[in-house]
């Protein structure tokens, strides 16, 4: 049997503990804010307990409307609203690459080494993303009035902060020793961001561009809906006049679209990259 020792040798008894008393009152400080922001919401944004328990009988009567899809209204009304959002998407994309590429030039602090142009270029792309593409859309369309052209500036407009900033990121991420060699020789700009940046960001580039592309089919589908063109239009009216069945149609036509363009971008992504 062995002695237990006692005494100030004894060995000291120890508690693990998973948080420190600081950790805890943090995370239920988190957990508290948490809820109450919640409740907040909840109490400001006026939810009648009525309607929500009835939304369920409401969402299967309106299935049942939509069901079976009138395929006959697809042409010529919903293919011609369909081409066209994918013309506002793609002439979208392109006026987007074409303007987001000197404004990350400028955003990127190993191309542009002044820091008043680093923030400009900053908040450009700020401001283009913190305008969500509906609002960009009811700008253009008071400035162009209603039409693809309202839609494709919105499209294009709201593309330039994501474009440019992961290209700026891109160009930051660029390997120095390159450029620095080329500059030893004497090289200008232009060939210092031909030889050495664009081969080192080409893929990035490619892989952006297709990627926007790609969310600027799923967005220009609802730009219709204030009046900047495309299918968004055709589905505008269906729903106003309460034919279901084209609702149907047209919600079908846009999920093909979507499908086949994430199959395409997909495909052309795995032999750029």
């Amino acid at each position: 049997m062995s002695a237990v020792v006692q005494g100030p040798m004894a060995p000291v008894a120890r508690e693990w503990r998973r948080r420190t008393p600081g950790e805890a009152i943090g995370r239920w400080l988190v957990w508290l804010a948490t809820v109450a922001a919640v409740v907040w919401a909840v109490r400001s944004i006026d939810i009648i307990p009525e309607f929500l328990a009835d939304a369920p009988e409401q969402m299967a009567d309106l299935l049942v409307r939509m069901w079976p899809p009138d395929l006959g209204h697809y042409y010529p009304s919903v293919h011609a609203a369909l081409v066209e959002t994918l013309h506002i998407a793609t002439l979208g994309t392109l006026m987007s690459l074409i303007l987001a590429v000197p404004v990350a030039l400028l955003a990127a602090r190993n191309i542009c080494r002044i820091p008043a142009l680093n923030l400009a270029a900053q908040l450009i792309l700020v401001s283009s993303r913190s305008v969500n593409s509906l609002v960009w859309a009811l700008i253009f369309v008071a400035v162009f009035g209603p039409g693809p052209a309202a839609g494709t500036f919105a499209i294009a407009f709201r593309s330039i902060g994501f474009v440019g900033k992961l290209l700026a990121e891109a160009l930051e991420e660029t390997n120095a020793g390159p450029l620095e060699a080329l500059r030893s020789a004497g090289a200008p700009w232009g060939h210092v961001m031909l030889k050495g940046v664009w081969p080192q960001v080409q893929p990035a580039f490619w892989g952006i561009a297709l990627f926007r592309w790609d969310i600027n089919v799923r967005e220009s589908a609802v730009l219709g809906l204030v009046g900047a063109g495309g299918i968004g239009v055709v589905l505008d009216d269906a729903i106003n006049f309460f034919q279901w069945d084209r609702v149907a149609t047209v919600l079908l036509a846009i999920l093909a679209v979507v499908v086949v363009a994430e199959i395409v971008v997909t495909r052309i992504r795995a032999r750029l990259i």
